[in-house]
């Protein structure tokens, strides 16, 4: 389902833990990360993909979630000809995705990278909420970063310079610098699983894993 302009509609998500990390996963057979996307089937509302592509992907249900913001508007991205399936070159320009920030209210072990028999990622972890931008394939990093850009302004406070006062633990440093990023967590393919590549998904195979967190610029 394209618009008139060949751009298909699309919904990408950036779950928080209650320290707000990202979830960030590292594509099925591949060394790249990125955040949980996929498109809207027609009929469906953002919203309704959005919790459609949170269960295929990390296994999670609405329960599991809370809602806390999303982009206003449609952030777009062109695809190289390269990374099109030659029968949609000429009509397939890109995407067009809405974001949603959302905060895991559940537990880790709700999330769940088998919940289908096509899973998109092999491994995750919790990772500072700006992520390493060189890691994720090149075309998609200006929409990575206007979507954390305009969501960073609703992430949940953080009282953390309070709890660290009544401690007696300077916070000088700590203001200036991210959590460190959790560990990752793999899983194996179960017997007969098949992956149907996203045409769209960054397909590189060597890209290097991430690097330590970064803080945004200023």
């Amino acid at each position: 389902m394209l618009d008139r302009d060949g751009f298909r509609p699309n919904v990408g998500i950036i779950l928080l833990n209650q320290r707000n990390q990202v979830f960030w996963g590292k594509r099925i057979r591949t060394h790249s990360w990125q955040f949980p996307q996929g498109g809207i089937d027609r009929g469906e509302s953002p919203e309704q993909a959005m919790f459609r592509e949170l269960h295929e992907e990390v296994g999670l249900h609405p329960e599991h979630v809370r809602i806390i913001a999303r982009t206003r508007d449609w952030l777009r991205y062109e695809v190289p000809d390269r990374f099109i399936r030659r029968d949609a070159r000429g009509h397939y320009k890109g995407q067009k995705q809405i974001w949603y920030l959302l905060q895991l209210v559940g537990h880790d072990w709700d999330l769940n990278l088998r919940a289908t028999d096509h899973p998109e990622f092999d491994a995750w972890r919790w990772h500072d909420y700006w992520v390493p931008l060189d890691v994720v394939v090149e075309f998609k990093r200006g929409v990575y970063e206007m979507a954390l850009t305009e969501l960073a302004r609703y992430l949940p406070r953080q009282d953390f310079r309070n709890r660290f006062l009544r401690s007696n633990v300077r916070t000088r440093d700590f203001d200036h610098q991210a959590p460190d990023a959790g560990p990752a967590h793999h899983f194996d393919l179960p017997p007969g699983a098949s992956f149907d590549p996203d045409p769209n998904a960054n397909t590189a195979s060597d890209l290097p894993p991430p690097p330590d967190p970064f803080h945004a610029p200023r």
